[in-house]
């Protein structure tokens, strides 16, 4: 039986703060039963009180880093026929957030190294350690050089959520806690260690969450810095598309909505309707709603909102957007609303029930990110009957098809380039026939609402690639402490 291990810094529902949490949350579960799928995470305090009652003590041990024995509790559970494991120190990870203290690279140094530790207590010896984003990146650089003969079997796949963040630490700071007595090659940036650099040459295979992210990647503006590592390793990189629980984002049986439906159009009008009433919008059902459910962040395009956001409200339109984010932005949307009480709504808060209300209701998604790594909001709304308006980046390029008339086919509206005229000129398109040719917008719904994008075909592809890493012999590498120096 095929072996896999998923470690990550977080999973939905024990501890999530973006799409890497619903990642490791769904794909472990999308895999067939006769695939043994672990995970293991760090055991947060922030656990929600109904889950951690579940989570039992199984283990603990000391290891050596920094020149002193640090403690590692091993915690387990079963959570829908997944079994979970929890590393467990207090000093690191009873906190009241996951990230963004000053050692967080020393609280994921410590967290890699106590995985590779703990696997021989917890009786599971893994073919292949799925490792994602910086936080678990030291563990391909760790195996491939220092636990080589602990796991000589042991393959690792390593998955860019987003390049953006690296890692990027202090020799002075996480050297001893990697056993470095200098800065290999490998890890070095600019004279520090980059966490994700390490992972990106020691691992096996490595993954994104888009094909078309994995080929952005490879230029300058995209890669952040490590665009010719990626490169370098192309033969070893590949972008899987990312998908949805779509059992989770069920219409029909979601119990967040004001009108669960089936089918669309009346029960769509019915929720657009319940929705303007608990917004205190105007009560129309003549005029589309345009809803954007983001970060408020220059990446996720708001820079473009402020430039034509005024014209954006002289159109016949309602126009939704909830977010918490940059204040600048914040401020800029709260004050728009207050001029324009009828037609917009600025929620700056995040809230999970709402938002699926938002889905349902709305006529249009507007995303017009500078980068988007996965995408997964396109997903889910369009599981409600919500056509997306996106910017042609990474995830979204991959889901949403331009709308052609003569063919009927198409699930959106797109656009190229990152200008602001650019997304105006496409939301006016959309829009307009919105309100001219309802018989053809209709045709885009039911696309939209027909497009699936489960984690079962995601987890048949990556099956197909851990059984491939599996079948491949090893290459012939100097496995001896800090061999590339």
């Amino acid at each position: 039986m095929l072996k896999v291990l998923f470690v990550a810094s977080e999973a939905y529902p024990f501890a999530k703060t973006g799409t890497l949490g619903d990642f490791i949350g769904a794909l472990p579960n999308a895999f067939p039963k006769d695939i043994d799928v672990r995970v293991m995470l760090p055991y947060y305090d922030t656990i929600p009180a109904p889950l951690k009652n579940k989570i039992q003590y199984k283990h603990h041990i000391y290891f050596q880093m920094d020149n002193t024995y640090h403690y590692c509790g091993i915690f387990t559970c079963q959570h829908f026929d997944i079994t979970y494991y929890f590393i467990d120190n207090e000093y690191y990870f009873r906190r009241p957030e996951l990230y963004g203290y000053f050692d967080d690279g020393e609280r994921f140094s410590f967290f890699s190294r106590a995985v590779l530790e703990c696997l021989p207590m917890i009786d599971f010896i893994p073919d292949i350690i799925h490792c994602n984003d910086w936080q678990t990146a030291a563990i391909p650089y760790l195996l491939k050089h220092q636990y080589y003969a602990t796991y000589p079997k042991t393959k690792t796949v390593f998955t860019i959520h987003n390049i953006k963040y690296q890692g990027i630490q202090k020799f002075e700071n996480i050297g001893d806690f990697l056993h470095l007595k200098s800065l290999p090659l490998d890890l070095e940036y600019y004279g520090n260690i980059n966490l994700m650099k390490g992972a990106l040459y020691s691992a096996d295979l490595v993954t994104t969450l888009s094909p078309t992210y994995s080929q952005e990647l490879k230029e300058p503006y995209y890669g952040k810095g490590l665009d010719g590592v990626i490169r370098n390793i192309s033969f070893k990189e590949v972008g899987i598309l990312g998908g949805i629980d779509e059992s989770l984002y069920n219409p029909e049986k979601d119990t967040a909505l004001f009108v669960p439906f089936s089918t669309l159009h009346q029960t769509k009008a019915e929720n657009k309707k319940a929705l303007q009433q608990h917004l205190g919008l105007a009560i129309r059902g003549d005029v589309p709603m345009i809803s954007m459910v983001t970060d408020l962040l220059k990446q996720k395009g708001l820079e473009l909102m402020a430039t034509v956001i005024h014209e954006i409200m002289l159109m016949d339109l309602q126009l939704v957007i909830m977010g918490t984010g940059d204040p600048v932005y914040e401020k800029l949307l709260e004050s728009i609303a207050f001029n324009y009480p009828a037609k917009m709504v600025a929620i700056i808060d995040f809230d999970n029930t709402l938002s699926r209300r938002i889905y349902a209701a709305s006529d249009f998604i507007l995303m017009p990110s500078k980068y988007e790594p996965y995408g997964v909001t396109q997903m889910i709304a369009m599981r409600y009957g919500t056509v997306p308006i996106v910017r042609e980046t990474g995830g979204l390029k991959d889901t949403v098809l331009n709308f052609d008339s003569k063919l009927n086919i198409g699930n959106g509206f797109t656009f190229s380039n990152y200008n602001a005229h650019n997304m105006l000129f496409t939301i006016q398109k959309a829009v307009a026939l919105y309100h001219n040719e309802p018989e053809i917008f209709d045709v885009i719904v039911n696309n939209a609402f027909n497009s699936h994008f489960s984690w079962e075909e995601s987890a048949q592809v990556y099956l197909t690639h851990y059984k491939n890493l599996i079948d491949t012999q090893p290459p012939e590498v100097d496995h001896e402490y800090n061999s590339l120096l």
